[in-house]
């Protein structure tokens, strides 16, 4: 399959005397997009977060950090948030989500099981499905595996 699969991710910043938002808010630190097209299926934009986050931000930044993503994390990139000590999740598709809708395309289970990122690295708070959002990227999906 030609191209990289329709992931992205953001990391946002909240200062020291910014409020949590409810959703959404911070200065964008980073942000990338899948990239297993290359072959190398590690490639996941939030694990390239984890590891830009750990270069670039200190203790107290991650963890006062926000990675806002279209699918919830898998149980790699999960881990990697988690190790690093990188704060929040919001994902807009859970991988329950992703994993039936491939499911109806004919795509092929991957390799390593789909599991909530509680189930990964339980002290990560995360928020998600977002539902206004969710039929936007189950559209992606579909387009980009109907190719």
């Amino acid at each position: 399959m030609v191209g990289d699969r329709p992931v992205g991710v953001r990391l946002v910043q909240i200062g020291p005397d910014d409020a949590v938002p409810a959703l959404v808010g911070g200065d964008l630190a980073a942000e990338d997009h899948n990239r297993v097209a290359s072959g190398d299926r590690t490639r996941h934009p939030e694990f390239e977060l984890a590891r830009w986050s750990a270069a670039h931000l200190t203790p107290e930044e991650r963890a006062a950090a926000t990675v806002y993503t279209s699918g919830e994390h898998c149980p790699m990139c999960a881990a990697a948030h988690a190790w690093v000590g990188l704060g929040r999740i919001v994902y807009v598709a859970s991988s329950q989500q992703l994993a039936g809708w491939l499911g109806e395309l004919g795509v092929p289970a991957p390799p390593v099981r789909t599991l909530p990122v509680e189930e990964i690295a339980p002290g990560v708070v995360v928020d998600g499905p977002v539902p206004e959002f969710t039929e936007r990227v189950r559209q992606l999906h579909h387009r980009f595996h109907r190719r």
